[in-house]
């Protein structure tokens, strides 16, 4: 299969989830026999912090603007399938190119499904439209759930699949280094994220004087009132990932309101840190228990006594447990069946359609 994918970004994890996403489905896609070309928009603060490294699993370009796509116009053309991605800048005129271009299948992969209803439901077309979801052959969304049915029935996709994060799970493994923290959290600042942090990382810390803490992530305002004991670190490039969970006792996973209201929508930190055998402990939020069993798997918390408490715990056979269903359920290479198997399906459909129409 020759797929061409348009996203946010490859080359660049700072301030975003989506290129360690990415990175990890697309090396698994071309392991399965398929060629890939990535196309990312030029953006000057990707640029000054690129953290891809070597790539040998696909071919990545930059492009300047929508008009400076015709480009690779032939390529998209001849693509089994065309993959545009959310976030994308100019999106909608992208996605609009992409579907007129486009002979193959068309698909929307949405990494931010419930952020995007969110905007659509209040008129922020800022990468997609309503108009334009019937047009792509495949909604891939990284909610699952009754958004699903929601994005077929309401916008009129002809098939709207999930398509979780995943890890790379050659990377992603225990490694044997000294702790640093107690607990850690690794996320870009999100003003709806924040009270999370605030009740389940910054209030226990002040709690517990005598413990390490670490939130890491770039774009937190100066103004918060971090604890002696609360370590910042601005950016961790992916390739640290796998050490910075290694050296955390426990981890926190906090989720976005858009996400939490729509249930089933895992971050990819939830995968990188449970191949890591990381302890997990979590916000909770609706289908976070068909992803992970709590109390064995990950643990959930509500206040900051909770996570005082769980902190004086020893969590490593909870870490060991989060490894073992990250291996059998949320790898890449999973993933990339899964792909395969929404565009295969998305290809048929598309036949059927066009030879019903000729006849």
């Amino acid at each position: 299969m020759k797929l061409v994918v348009l996203g946010l970004s490859l080359s660049s994890s700072w301030g975003n989830g989506h290129a360690t996403t990415f990175r990890a489905l697309l090396k698994a896609f071309a392991a399965r026999g398929h060629s890939i070309l990535f196309l990312e928009r030029d953006k000057p603060w990707y640029a000054s912090n690129r953290d891809l490294g070597e790539v040998d699993y696909c071919r990545l370009e930059l492009y300047q603007s929508v008009e400076d796509l015709n480009r690779f116009r032939g390529e998209v053309a001849a693509a089994d399938a065309v993959i545009v991605g959310s976030y994308v800048p100019d999106g909608v005129e992208v996605g609009r190119w992409a579907q007129r271009t486009a002979q193959g299948v068309t698909a929307f992969y949405d990494i931010d499904t419930p952020v995007t209803l969110a905007k659509l439901e209040r008129g922020d077309f800022e990468y997609l439209t309503p108009d334009l979801i019937p047009g792509y052959d495949v909604y891939l969304s990284f909610t699952g759930g009754p958004t699903l049915r929601h994005i077929e029935e309401h916008y009129g996709s002809p098939a709207a699949r999930p398509l979780y994060c995943s890890v790379d799970a050659e990377r992603y493994r225990p490694l044997d280094v000294p702790t640093r923290w107690d607990l850690s959290y690794l996320g870009t600042y999100s003003a709806d994220r924040q009270p999370t942090l605030e009740r389940l990382l910054i209030e226990p810390a002040r709690r517990c004087p005598g413990r390490c803490f670490v939130v890491a992530g770039p774009q937190y305002p100066d103004d918060i009132d971090w604890p002696a004991n609360v370590e910042r670190i601005d950016h961790v490039p992916p390739a640290d990932h796998p050490a910075f969970y290694a050296a955390s006792r426990f981890t926190l996973n906090v989720t976005r309101a858009d996400m939490i209201r729509a249930g089933w929508s895992p971050s990819v930190r939830l995968f990188e840190a449970g191949a890591c055998a990381t302890p997990i402990i979590s916000d909770r939020w609706d289908g976070i228990d068909d992803l992970f069993t709590p109390g064995r798997e990950i643990i959930l918390a509500d206040t900051s006594e909770e996570v005082v408490a769980a902190l004086a715990t020893d969590a490593a056979e909870t870490g060991r447990a989060a490894r073992t269903k990250t291996l059998a359920r949320h790898t890449a290479a999973q993933r990339a069946e899964e792909l395969e198997t929404w565009l295969l399906e998305a290809a048929g459909e598309t036949l059927r359609s066009r030879k019903s129409s000729a006849a």
